[in-house]
């Protein structure tokens, strides 16, 4: 018996570095990418320059067909999309699709997920991987429904998670972890010979909430081992932020990462140590010593330059 082969058309759709990686993959394997969607692009800095995404910066040196709707439900959008003659869509760190999209192609739309679904759906499974305390994670392949990551499941790859790692650290391993996962799953699909797995429905699962001003800011009071897990897991973007009271100034600080010392102490949690080279925070069985850190409107540094011009009062404390 012949085996099938299908002729696929993909459309990619993606917006940061991480999808950029999966792209490449996808060429590197000779599969054709008729079209790339991707976010428009946006003004940043002071000169509120127009900034191109990451994903459109490489389609556009590969001189890919590229669109950037503003309304993914846009009559004229779906028109453009469906001219691409698509039997495959692709979707790695995009945004949620209308059902007029996912349901277009003929073999379906699959998206790329860096967790072990169903847990940590949502829009930063990475971070609240690590700031959980998890030992390993991975990434998921499923076709796109009508809820956020809920889909029938394709494939998935399993990764320890490195106690002392962050989350640019475990972005990258995960980021080519899911450029296989993606060529697999291709692979299955041109041969017709997927076989999904539905996700529980009622699956007790943890949630990858977005982030935000709120959820990473440190608290103090916490143990020791979930501080260390939420700086290690904001790091280095958006990076943990909190209060740093030094004398009359309270500054809005950045730490980026951070050793834990575990020994009893009768100190204030919050209560800072320094030395000519290092910083130390008080909290629950021990002590976070901070290794970089932000102070506002200044560059990251570690923390031995930043002691070695900056004075830290003696009633300092973090809060």
């Amino acid at each position: 018996m012949k085996e099938t082969h299908r002729e696929l058309r993909i459309v990619f759709m993606g917006t940061p570095d991480f999808a950029v990686t999966q792209l490449k993959a996808l060429l590197e394997n000779h599969c054709t990418i008729v079209g790339v969607i991707t976010a428009p692009d946006k003004p940043a800095g002071r000169g509120r320059k127009l900034n191109e995404s990451a994903v459109k910066v490489f389609a556009k040196e590969k001189g890919l067909n590229i669109l950037q709707p503003t309304n993914l439900k846009d009559a004229t959008f779906l028109d453009e999309l469906r001219a691409l003659n698509a039997n495959l869509q692709i979707v790695v760190a995009f945004r949620m699709l209308p059902k007029a999209v996912w349901q277009m192609p003929e073999y379906g739309t699959f998206n790329l997920h860096a967790s072990l679904l169903p847990n940590y759906r949502g829009a930063a499974p990475i971070n609240w991987a690590i700031i959980n305390g998890e030992t390993k994670t991975g990434v998921s392949t499923f076709f796109i429904d009508e809820k956020i990551d809920t889909g029938a499941m394709i494939l998935q790859e399993e990764l320890a998670i490195d106690p002392h790692e962050n989350a640019g650290s475990l972005h990258d391993k995960l980021m080519h972890l899911g450029s296989d996962l993606i060529i697999k799953t291709v692979n299955l699909i041109a041969k017709g010979n997927v076989s999904t797995t539905p996700q529980p429905e009622n699956a007790i699962s943890k949630t990858a909430y977005k982030l935000n001003k709120e959820n990473c800011k440190i608290d103090w009071n916490v143990s020791i081992n979930a501080i260390h897990n939420h700086i290690r897991g904001l790091s280095p973007y958006p990076a943990a932020w909190c209060l740093f009271q030094n004398g009359d100034a309270a500054l809005d600080i950045k730490i980026y990462s951070v050793e834990k010392e575990l020994e009893s102490h009768n100190l204030t949690i919050g209560t800072i140590i320094t030395t000519k080279k290092e910083l130390k925070v008080a909290v629950k069985n021990g002590y976070i010593s901070i290794l970089n850190i932000k102070l506002p409107g200044k560059k990251t540094m570690d923390i031995k330059s930043l002691l070695n011009g900056y004075e830290v009062k003696a009633d300092a404390k973090m809060l």
